[in-house]
């Protein structure tokens, strides 16, 4: 018989998991905006902007897609939400200079940077991450 410790989600964590839902899906909307704005801008930065725009589109889909990862306490979630976080932190301020959404993006560019500070900073957090992945003899549960 297996006994199996259920790990409580401490708060912190379910602030990050909230923010990567919300994030998730303004960063998707924002790539939407992005992608509509080559429509304002000059001939030559239509290609940019619009690689921008889906770009961040596409990030925004996979930083949701990560959040109930993030929630079971997934440390290759978190890894990959940061770096989906920082690419997305990137094209932010490639958008910021290509077009004129500015509060909008720099809104953002602020969430984004809030989240991957809410998933590694509080050390409620960081024990949550390293209590919650089984150890080296024990099966995933995940397949």
């Amino acid at each position: 018989m297996t006994s199996t410790v259920e790990v409580r989600r401490p708060v912190p964590v379910t602030v990050a998991v909230v923010l990567v839902y919300v994030g998730g899906f303004a960063n998707t909307a924002l790539g939407v905006l992005v992608l509509l704005s080559r429509y304002q801008v000059d001939a030559d930065d239509v290609l940019p902007v619009s690689l921008v725009g889906a770009a961040t589109i596409l990030l925004g889909l996979l930083t949701v897609a990560g959040g109930s990862s993030l929630a079971r306490g997934s440390r290759l979630a978190r890894t990959l939400l940061t770096a989906y976080l920082s690419l997305l932190v990137i094209l932010q301020g490639i958008a910021l200079a290509l077009t004129e959404l500015d509060p909008t993006i720099i809104t953002a560019l602020l969430a984004a940077l809030a989240v991957i500070a809410a998933i590694w900073i509080p050390p409620t957090a960081r024990r949550y991450f390293r209590r919650a992945a089984p150890s080296a003899g024990e099966p995933s549960p995940m397949l």
